[in-house]
């Protein structure tokens, strides 16, 4: 195995070093880079250590690796040399234990259910910056978003898990022995995982149906060949994207008339995740028992919070009395590791790169969306969202006052 020294301090040619783990989370199969971002990493004079054996559930052996200029190395090494670590998830504590001063985190961290860690983090001088804070209007910051190219890989794969347990045809099968109808399927919530699922039930030749309480939305239902539905209640937009959350009243109002159209339906594949909050229950109990017997609901949605289904738990699957089978999951991208992780991959790289500067990860403060994305960096918490949610004062002007002073 080949060692690497660690960065002289100050040597603004050296070469960035990106250390990859394996992910240690039960069920997590992916892998924070493949050896395609390894190579173009390398080409642009970085380079990557990887823990062995960490991109093997993944679909990739280390051989992979080295042939493309990764270095593989003990699990303890890539920590000690990385100058930053990227993670698909909050690496376990005994990892982040042994962050040091200048080090760096990258990976779907939800530092907002983890802010005695971030702030821990943060007097330690590692710089983090994880991908849900992200602000996902810009632009820009298309080729970074996680969140997007993984909820695309579940949206897909939620519609072949729905598949897989329909008892009956997703398409119109005529045959000798008679005509089979076409599986009706319903998919709330019409972000990137609603329209994935959409297209893909629809390639599977299902009658498609999407319903989103953002009327905006027809247009990109309609786009994928899907029929599109909408609460008379009330707009739902809010704000980086999500639907907002929707008062009691209406919240209530909406699930009558969704509670109606859900019956109609063979299978109903739920998204609506509320960032940071308990996911609205959009299929209660009374209308899970009103579904026709042989019927499926896939969660998405489905969380330590709760889900959008009655009962959901994440990672089971269960049939009600009524014959309804119910399915949890809030992170189908798992499942197919090998096409999620060249998706993550490549939103890490193009993180890394933006938040690297003249052979450094030293993010630049000024730029809006490094602001935005990076929970901490020289010992101060720097995201709106991390300091709004640990009650501290907006950053700038702190910086502000500190100058006039």
């Amino acid at each position: 195995m080949t060692s690497l020294s660690p960065n002289p301090p100050g040597d603004q040619r050296a070469a960035l070093s990106i250390g990859v783990l394996r992910e240690t989370a039960p069920g997590e199969r992916r892998v924070a880079v493949d050896p395609d971002v390894v190579a173009e990493f390398g080409r642009n004079g970085h380079r990557v250590l990887l823990e062995s054996g960490a991109a093997g559930p993944a679909g990739w052996a280390d051989a992979d690796y080295s042939a493309v200029g990764a270095t593989i190395a003990p699990r303890g090494e890539v920590i000690e040399r990385a100058d930053v670590l990227a993670a698909l998830r909050l690496p376990p504590p005994e990892v982040t234990s042994t962050l040091r001063e200048g080090q760096g985190l990258v990976g779907l961290l939800d530092p907002l259910q983890n802010l005695d860690l971030m702030d821990e983090l943060c007097e330690r001088g590692v710089t983090v910056a994880a991908f849900e804070l992200l602000p996902r209007t810009l632009s820009r910051a298309q080729s970074m978003d996680a969140l997007s190219s993984q909820s695309a890989a579940a949206g897909y794969r939620a519609a072949i898990v729905a598949a897989e347990a329909f008892g009956g045809f997703f398409p119109m099968m005529i045959t000798a022995a008679g005509t089979a109808r076409p599986a009706r399927v319903l998919v709330i919530g019409a972000g990137v995982a609603g329209l994935q699922a959409l297209s893909t039930a629809r390639r599977l030749g299902a009658v498609v149906t999407g319903y989103d309480v953002r009327p905006a939305s027809r247009g990109e239902v309609e786009s994928v060949g899907a029929s599109f539905a909408t609460s008379s209640v009330a707009a739902g937009a809010g704000s980086g994207g999500y639907a907002r959350a929707m008062t009691p009243d209406e919240l209530a109002a909406q699930q009558q008339e969704l509670s109606q159209l859900i019956t109609k339906f063979d299978v109903v594949i739920t998204t609506a995740k509320v960032p940071g909050r308990r996911p609205p229950v959009l299929v209660p109990e009374d209308t899970l028992a009103s579904m026709s017997r042989g019927s499926v609901c896939v969660d998405l949605a489905s969380g330590p919070l709760g889900g959008n289904v009655h009962g959901s738990t994440d990672g089971q699957r269960f049939v009600t009395a009524n014959g309804v089978t119910v399915i949890g999951s809030s992170d189908l991208a798992t499942t197919i590791p090998t096409a999620a992780s060249r998706m993550f991959a490549k939103n890490v790289q193009a993180l890394v790169t933006a938040l690297t500067h003249e052979g450094r990860f030293a993010p630049d403060l000024g730029d809006e969306l490094q602001r935005s994305v990076v929970v901490c960096h020289d010992r101060e918490i720097v995201s709106p969202a991390v300091r709004t949610a640990m009650g501290l004062g907006d950053s700038t002007t702190a910086r502000s006052e500190e100058v006039r002073s």
